[in-house]
């Protein structure tokens, strides 16, 4: 009999915790802007396709040590687009690629996505300025830990730089942080 009594607190205890636990989850995996972030407009993602060179970033285990890496956009045939994100690893004197899968988050003409390299787990992809010919990019994630700065060409111009740079931090980034990417491999 006790144990009986002991055996449904336990698996409403244990059901609650799972429960909190997949709301955490789902939380940690919003697809959505930070605050205070507007994705482009009149955003056209077939003069986005094609390959991006990654120009900086902030520090994230899965690009951490890489440098030459590129972005690569091609359109699926389900409506999203394919992703090919590739980078030397120094280390193990290798190229390391990660192939993944975007979709927008709402109207096709706003540059906000979600991305996924793996299962059904996606994170935000907000591009927050666009070159109006399509030459630069600055992308943010959904927090203020993941920017991307990004060009057609493997170098820009100081002065983009500095100005996407003054952008970010305008908007809470934390540019003392951003790693310049080398891009010296073809």
């Amino acid at each position: 009999m006790i144990r009986n009594t002991l055996a449904l607190p336990f698996k409403r205890l244990v059901a609650a915790g799972l429960g909190a636990l997949a709301a955490c989850l789902l939380a940690g995996c919003s697809t959505q802007p930070p605050a205070g972030m507007h994705p482009v407009q009149g955003f056209d993602a077939q003069r986005y396709e094609g390959r991006w060179y990654e120009i900086a970033r902030l520090d994230h285990s899965f690009e951490r040590g890489l440098t030459d890496v590129t972005a690569t956009y091609a359109p699926r045939g389900d409506g999203g687009i394919d992703v090919v994100n590739r980078g030397y690893d120094a280390k193990s004197s290798r190229w390391k690629a990660a192939h993944g899968r975007a979709y927008f988050n709402g109207p096709a003409d706003v540059g906000s996505l979600k991305v996924s390299f793996f299962g059904p787990f996606y994170g935000g992809y907000h591009v927050i300025a666009l070159d109006p010919d399509y030459g630069w990019a600055m992308v943010a994630g959904n927090d203020r830990s993941y920017l991307w700065i990004l060009s057609r060409t493997p170098h820009l111009p100081d002065a983009i730089k500095a100005r996407l740079v003054a952008q970010a931090d305008r908007l809470g980034f934390d540019t003392g942080k951003l790693i310049w990417v080398p891009q010296t491999r073809p």
